[in-house]
């Protein structure tokens, strides 16, 4: 492949990343905005944007794709295998709470019919089942707590804390994983 080939690409990617961004950014903020403001937004012409993307449809399926690549990446980052339980589970939680918060409208079209986006999404619950399974191997996790339940239970409160705009990730990533552990009651049996 020749030089000009390689730029050639690297300049298409680049030109393909900046309008999925644009596209994340005015879609937050208005779901119904047209391919031209979309455009207008990236810095390209309107021909730009169909010329990569052939209808809204696409480019939002396109939106979709790229936000779970960015989830299944991000819970790799934590490298939730071999770091210690708890570290890895603050890790994921804050990791994922970045791509929520950047790509919150992209990954709220992520759970579509697409069987690429449904394997990466089954392999994350997967790795989150067995860093479960090691967190309650280690004691972070009570032995008698059903792992399915917890996961659940996980997954809803990542979700409520990436509706927040109240604190950065880190911050919510703490409250997650606290009130994952710790809960809010006090203790005192029913």
């Amino acid at each position: 492949m020749s030089e000009t080939t390689r730029a050639m690409r690297s300049d298409a990617a680049r030109t393909v990343r900046t309008i999925l961004e644009a596209a994340e950014r005015v879609l937050s903020r208005n779901p119904g905005a047209s391919m031209e403001q979309i455009a207008e937004a990236a810095g390209v012409a309107r021909t730009t944007v169909h010329r990569r993307f052939a209808s809204r449809e696409a480019l939002v399926g396109a939106m979709a794709a790229w936000a779970t690549r960015q989830f299944a990446e991000a819970v790799e980052s934590a490298h939730p295998e071999n770091t210690p339980p708890l570290v890895a589970l603050y890790q994921v939680t804050a990791s994922v709470l970045r791509v929520k918060s950047d790509w919150g409208f992209a990954m709220s079209r992520a759970l579509s019919d697409d069987p690429e986006v449904a394997r990466v999404h089954a392999d994350v619950e997967e790795r989150c089942d067995r860093l479960f399974r090691r967190a309650q191997a280690a004691g972070v996790l009570r032995a008698d707590v059903d792992l399915g339940w917890a996961r659940r239970v996980y997954y809803a409160l990542v979700h409520e804390a990436a509706q927040s705009r109240d604190a950065g990730p880190d911050a919510l990533a703490t409250r997650v994983v606290d009130t994952l552990l710790r809960g809010v009651g006090t203790g005192q049996a029913l």
